[in-house]
């Protein structure tokens, strides 16, 4: 298997490095499904072109009566007719759980039985919560291979019922599915969708909720439990994606570590997306921020411990665990169990890998403790073929002699671009060292 080894950086140029994010997965995932809900052409631009992104629409493509091309900065999605009929092949998703989860639900609208596919990792992860929920609105399904687990054969039967129920307790995705379901059953005047338990994640459910009000969709909720959507399908010609808060991230992170100054465009403090949240725990950990209505802008310094709930923005967490690895003193990240079940056990992959470079780390169920500090001796990290934990890990990278990263491809998932971008970092750098 192919690695990459980083080499630490040699100077430290004071001069801002503005990153080039690309557009939000979880946009342009909601974009791709809203504009294939709708008559007539839809416009994405600045979207993701990623591994789960070009794996959704290609996937939509399949089905008789929607056409998706790739544009130079994102996708047009065409629907030509009214009522669509099931693929005739399965439609495979990769190993993004995101797109399955939502076509779970968005094939319930089509004539015939459709299969939602995916690769091994994601035919483990669970999806048994919406598939009941499925259950209850009375559409026929079955697991082909493991129960609960895709592939899963959807008899197409458009919901009759407009009162439904889906439990919150493992993934907000569940949710999001049904509500972008919801939105384009304009035979019903409005769907209600009761939420079980605890909603885990509800900073992805405000952004289906930001996308529908975008795309003219009424939708309203009381205290993240009891959701009421009025469906529109009136056409959409434009849907614009903002910057992926989740991979501006590691570049924010990259300038706490090396007490640079990194500044994002396109993003504010008032994103609906949850990771923004990391530019203010770094904050916490001893950063200069400043975070307007469209940048942010983060100056690293001397970092100290902090105990942080990452529950509203888990997609961060294994890149904060890497500054809580340089920070003094032990940091705290907890409220985030659901990371069990993402492309890894992402808390696992935390402690084994920072233990492997020296580090001392404890976790539990839903949290873990990193002491930082020290200089990390040289290894292999493993990434268990999450784009997250190589991403994360090469910024240890920057300042640490002989870290490797295995299956580096594996960034392709959410930001095919990282490696060219962390070069372009370096060479900001690396002027400075002359």
């Amino acid at each position: 298997m192919e690695k990459k080894t980083l080499e630490p950086l040699r100077g430290r140029n004071q001069a801002v490095f503005e990153a080039r994010v690309p557009g939000s997965k979880s946009y342009t995932n909601r974009a791709l499904l809203l504009a294939a809900s709708r008559p007539g052409r839809t416009a994405i631009t600045n979207a993701l072109k990623s591994d789960d992104t070009v794996l959704l629409s290609k996937a939509l493509g399949r089905i008789p009566g929607v056409t998706v091309e790739e544009t130079p900065d994102g996708f047009a999605v065409d629907r030509t007719q009214e009522v669509l009929k099931a693929a005739p092949e399965p439609l495979y998703h990769g190993g993004g759980g995101t797109p399955a989860r939502f076509m779970l639900s968005f094939v319930t609208t089509l004539e015939g039985r459709s299969v939602v596919a995916g690769n091994a990792r994601l035919s483990e992860r669970p999806m048994q919560d919406l598939l009941d929920a499925l259950t209850g609105m009375g559409i026929s399904w079955r697991s082909l291979q493991k129960p609960g687990c895709l592939p899963v054969e959807i008899e197409g039967n458009r919901p009759k019922t407009s009162s439904w129920g889906v439990s919150g307790e493992v993934s907000s995705q569940f949710l999001s599915s049904l509500l972008l379901l919801a939105s384009q059953l304009d035979y019903l005047p409005k769907v209600t969708i009761e939420v079980s338990g605890h909603l885990v994640s509800k900073p992805y459910v405000e952004m289906t909720l930001t996308s529908l009000r975008q795309g003219g969709v009424r939708c309203e909720h009381q205290d993240w439990h009891l959701f009421t959507v009025y469906p529109s399908r009136a056409p959409l010609p434009r849907i614009v994606v903002e910057p992926d808060a989740s991979a501006m991230s590691y570049f924010l992170v990259a300038a706490a570590l090396t007490r640079t100054r990194v500044r994002i465009p396109g993003i504010g403090r008032a994103s609906a997306q949850g990771d923004v949240g990391i530019a203010f725990a770094l904050e916490r950990m001893g950063c200069r921020l400043q975070a307007g209505d469209d940048f942010i802008e983060l100056e690293g310094g001397p970092l100290k411990g902090i105990d942080l709930d990452m529950e509203t923005m888990p997609d961060t967490v294994l890149t904060l665990a890497m500054a809580a690895a340089q920070a003094e003193g032990w940091t705290r990240i907890a409220n985030i169990g659901n990371l069990r079940v993402k492309e890894c056990d992402r808390i696992h992959a935390i402690a084994a890998e920072l233990k492997k470079l020296g580090y001392t780390v404890e976790e539990s169920r839903d949290a873990v403790s990193i002491l930082g500090g020290g200089k990390a001796r040289p290894a292999l990290v493993e990434t268990y073929d999450d784009h997250r934990v190589a991403m994360s890990f090469a910024l240890l990278g920057l300042l640490h002699e002989g870290v490797s990263i295995e299956n580096p491809a594996c960034v392709g998932k959410s930001f095919p671009g990282f490696w060219e971008e962390l070069e372009r970092f370096y060479k900001h750098h690396q002027g400075a060292a002359r």
